[in-house]
């Protein structure tokens, strides 16, 4: 126990006490059913593209890239006003009523046939419910956790989003094997979609925010709070925000950090969950089984990247370094690793490494994966660093949006590259990769350029 534990009321030898992980283990939980849902279309690319007279839908990579852009763009929206309302009514309703919406969503895509306009409708509905899962986790960890753990927390909820395309990688092929591509498709939707369901059960029994929680003793409660500055123990116990200016947030040069943040760099997660298995079908000729296990080790890998990557700043900070300056430091060091995604064609190059090449792509891949969930686990902390923990899920809400208008740009930008590039696709996907080495390192300098000191907005 510290010194500045003791001076906060807690007994060198009290055990702290460890119910804060039971609430980051529902919220991966959530994460998991989140990004499963998600990643069922990536996989049902190949039945979408597929020809008609071979049981597909006849659609173009331009007709895919059409539908994800949507979903993206949507979300893109609605993550504004799915934070502000998070904000207001509180996490325990607002991520049920999240994810209850975008599990009925995800279930009704199966009814929807091969009518593009339909599936892109249904997909945005989706996409609504979809956009209050992350406001409030990280309005969650920032109400259950002190400052020098929250990223660690947000790394292990985050790699949710990594479990659940692991399953995804495993779960859709097999529904279109074992099912067929006929009905296929609509299980993977519906039996998806009706697992994150159950996690409502838990929710609603083991969650509620610290101040109503029983289950949590006083001196973890004493320590949830050991790093909160002094404007942020006036905040409401409720853990509503009351009348909160959210126009006055977009005043603020740290809004603008995060903004500038997410946006540069979430369309590259949306870029690796949507294109992965049409990247490896397009390199490497693989058919729908043989995509399942690179897809599954990238995801995978990617898992401890987020936990590892979120564990850094806490080593900065025990060696004396303040929590903001540990954060970006770590996030300079994370963006120096997608540099090597620059490598992805030419280890790729069959030609060149033969049996090998597929083997060292996806490497160079899962170096890009790992060190996107590093940086997102610190990008979304970076959020209760400079704003009280009632504008938490707002801020988060804003950044989201800006992140989800990036992925509509990049799905954009993917579809128009591989149908200009067809007779040679490779050419396509190494424009794409030196999009994903180079957005980490402009957005750190951008971040950095708005914020170069560490500052809590107070004024709110």
């Amino acid at each position: 126990m510290t010194t500045a534990e003791a001076q906060v009321g807690l007994p060198t030898q009290t055990k702290i006490g460890k119910y804060r992980w039971v609430i980051v283990s529902l919220l991966f939980f959530a994460t998991t059913a989140n990004y499963m849902d998600r990643e069922v279309i990536s996989f049902l690319e190949v039945v979408f593209c597929k020809p008609i007279a071979q049981g597909g839908f006849g659609w173009t990579t331009g007709d895919f890239s059409y539908l994800t852009a949507f979903f993206t763009g949507v979300y893109a929206v609605a993550t504004v006003f799915g934070g502000w309302v998070i904000d207001k009514i509180g996490t325990k309703i607002g991520l049920a009523l999240s994810l209850v919406s975008w599990s009925f969503f995800g279930i009704a895509n199966a009814f929807v046939g091969e009518l593009l306009s339909m599936n892109i409708l249904i997909r945005s509905l989706f996409a609504v419910g979809e956009s209050g899962n992350f406001p409030a986790s990280v309005k969650t960890v920032a109400e259950w956790f002190p400052k020098r753990e929250r990223a660690l927390a947000t790394a292990i909820f985050n790699a949710g989003s990594n479990f659940g395309a692991m399953l995804g990688a495993i779960f859709v092929p097999w529904c279109l094997i074992y099912f067929g591509d006929g009905y296929g498709w609509k299980m993977a939707f519906i039996l998806t979609g009706s697992v994150g369901l159950l996690w409502l059960i838990f929710w609603f029994w083991l969650y509620e925010i610290p101040s109503k929680q029983k289950r949590l003793k006083e001196p973890e409660r004493v320590y949830i709070h050991i790093d909160d500055e002094a404007a942020e123990k006036d905040e409401p116990a409720d853990g509503k925000a009351g009348k909160l200016p959210w126009l006055k947030l977009f005043r603020y040069r740290q809004t603008w950090a995060f903004f500038a943040g997410k946006f540069m760099t979430d369309g590259i997660w949306w870029f690796y969950l949507f294109w992965l298995p049409a990247y490896l079908v397009s390199q490497f000729h693989m058919t729908e089984s043989q995509v399942i296990l690179p897809s599954f080790i990238v995801y995978g890998v990617s898992i401890i990247g987020s936990i590892y990557g979120g564990s850094i700043p806490l080593s900065f900070i025990k060696r004396g370094m303040p929590v903001y300056n540990a954060r970006m430091t770590t996030m300079l060091i994370i963006a120096l690793f997608p540099l090597m995604v620059l490598f992805t064609q030419y280890f790729g190059d069959v030609a060149r490494f033969g049996s090998l090449a597929v083997t060292l792509a996806v490497g160079m891949i899962c170096i890009g994966t790992t060190a996107h969930q590093a940086w997102s686990a610190n990008l979304f902390t970076t959020v209760s660093d400079m704003f009280p923990k009632k504008a938490v899920a707002s801020v988060t809400g804003i950044g989201t949006t800006a992140g989800g208008i990036g992925g509509v740009i990049i799905q954009l930008l993917a579809g128009y590259l591989t149908d200009a590039f067809k007779r040679d696709p490779q050419h396509a996907y190494m424009i794409m990769f030196v999009v994903c080495a180079l957005s980490y390192l402009i957005a750190w300098g951008i971040m950095k350029a708005f914020v170069p000191r560490h500052k809590l907005v107070t004024d709110l």
